[in-house]
């Protein structure tokens, strides 16, 4: 074990565009001693769907932390300055920026926040109390925390002008709100092993959980998985070569990455002479709503109004609002139609095939040593099940947001609902139970109690503002009552009247 443990007020484990936007707005507060870890090497952002062409579906005010303080130097207005290019911009004139370039300014900004530690992977987070955190400190001689630390550590205290540390003995009402534990005297013991092998250990306060999300690939295909054929949609960038040489390339799945997969297939077609289908489960080939009052649905608004719905109607109403989050943008489709198009000028007949309201049932590896799969398919609405024989399977099929395992020995510790989903208050603090431990927040894993907006760039700021100030006791980031135009309930709430 190496010498690196310490307490720290906040630890962030993942540092997605969530974890690292909350980063850089904790960055201009001297006294918040903040840790960001992760166990990649470096900030990466959808490696496997960085494609050409491909942009983000939020303006670019979505970035890290304007919407929250635009004045903040980990904007993506500054990056383009630091990089030379914001008149390459001005000129641009676009909204929404290239997918690449997001994943470049992300980058970026993790350089240079110091709280920011990458190749560090997290495997078992555990209460301890703070008498015990400093018996082992002082066991194996921690050179980052001093003597006197030691002998108190003292909570965050924040004062009228700005942010002070206030002893063990400080009047309270001398410094304004303290970040402390629920319970005071506990912390979190977050074991980690970093790039070198070396087991690194750290103490925390608080906890932010941005540990971001896995490819969902149903049981029907898992077991294909291994064979190379099969793969994930978040893999795509790197099976572009194996792709150009197979004879045919199913995508299996909906949305936006569906979209731009076939795309990018469509248009490589030519070269490839691959045949090409496209089954979704979806009725159709619908676009995202884009309209403006549409996307008031992802606004502070909205979230505060979702959240007060009773629990029993949240899961309802989201699985009527598919079309605000799941579907394809406009742009992308009529790229498509457009391709294909040319594709069919003069006589032309390229070997595509889109098929909606097909359910996958099976796959079975084909026989003889053929290569390839047989799937077995079914037409919801005709209520007729055939067979599609194909070499490659993409699966498109989304997202999953799993409890991380390190959370094992806390999982007493947070509540639950019935759906075996965190139980989150407002501020996105996980319920726990008891009154022991600090508080763990969560980004982009409250879908079910927060509404549509929670893996919204757009609101990344904002929630991490309301973390920020949950943490502090006061506003560091100011957070407005009204933004939209629209009325979403009947009341006085926020978001409601």
């Amino acid at each position: 074990m190496n010498g690196r443990t310490q307490i720290y007020d906040i630890v962030g484990i993942g540092i997605g565009p969530f974890n690292l936007g909350l980063a850089a707005l904790l960055d201009p507060l001297p006294d918040v001693k903040a840790l960001f870890l992760d166990r990649k090497p470096a900030f990466s952002w959808h490696p496997g769907m960085l494609l050409d062409g491909t942009t983000l579906q939020v303006p670019f005010l979505a970035d890290l932390v304007t919407m929250a303080d635009p004045t903040n130097p980990y904007s993506f207005l500054n990056y383009l300055k630091e990089q030379g290019r914001l008149y390459a911009f001005y000129f641009f004139e676009r909204f929404h920026i290239p997918r690449k370039e997001y994943d470049a300014y992300c980058r970026w900004a993790a350089e240079r926040i110091a709280s920011c530690r990458f190749g560090v992977e997290v495997t078992q987070v555990s209460g301890v109390s703070e008498a015990e955190a400093l018996g082992r400190m002082s066991d194996h001689g921690d050179a980052d925390v001093s003597a006197a630390s030691r002998a108190s550590i003292p909570a965050l205290a924040i004062a009228g002008g700005g942010i002070d540390q206030g002893g063990a003995d400080a009047d309270p009402a001398a410094f304004g709100h303290r970040v402390e534990p629920i319970s005071p005297g506990e912390l979190y013991r977050i074991e980690a092993v970093g790039s070198d092998g070396q087991l690194c250990v750290y103490y925390a306060r608080n906890l932010a959980l941005g540990v971001g999300s896995v490819p969902h690939v149903g049981e029907t295909f898992k077991q294909h998985l291994a064979e190379g054929n099969v793969f994930h949609s978040a893999q795509f960038g790197e099976r572009l070569e194996q792709c150009k040489h197979a004879r045919s390339i199913t995508v299996v799945g909906s949305g936006q990455s569906a979209a731009e997969v076939f795309l990018h297939l469509l248009n490589g077609q030519a070269e490839g002479g691959y045949r090409l289908d496209w089954l979704t489960r979806s009725p159709g080939f619908f676009p995202m709503e884009y309209s403006k009052l549409g996307l008031e649905h992802f606004s502070p608004d909205y979230t505060s109004y979702f959240y007060n719905l009773p629990p029993e109607r949240k899961d309802e109403v989201r699985s009527k609002q598919h079309l605000l989050y799941k579907g394809i943008s406009a742009g992308t489709i009529a790229d498509i139609y457009d391709r294909l198009y040319e594709l069919t000028v003069d006589g032309g007949s390229p070997d595509v095939r889109l098929l909606a309201q097909v359910d996958v049932q099976a796959i079975e590896s084909l026989a003889d040593g053929e290569k390839g799969y047989r799937l077995t398919c079914r037409h919801a609405e005709q209520d007729r099940a055939f067979e599609h024989e194909t070499e490659l399977v993409i699966l498109a099929t989304g997202y999953a947001h799993p409890v991380p395992s390190f959370l094992g020995p806390l999982r007493e510790r947070v509540r639950w609902d019935a759906q075996g989903r965190y139980e989150v208050e407002p501020d996105y603090r996980l319920r726990l139970n008891g009154e022991g431990g600090g508080r763990i927040y969560v980004q982009n894993g409250e879908l079910h109690s927060h509404g549509v907006g929670a893996p919204d760039l757009g609101l990344g700021a904002h929630r991490s503002s309301v973390i920020i100030n949950s943490l502090a006791g006061r506003d560091v980031y100011p957070v407005r009552e009204r933004n939209v135009f629209q009325q979403f309930g009947i009341g006085s709430g926020r978001g409601e009247g």
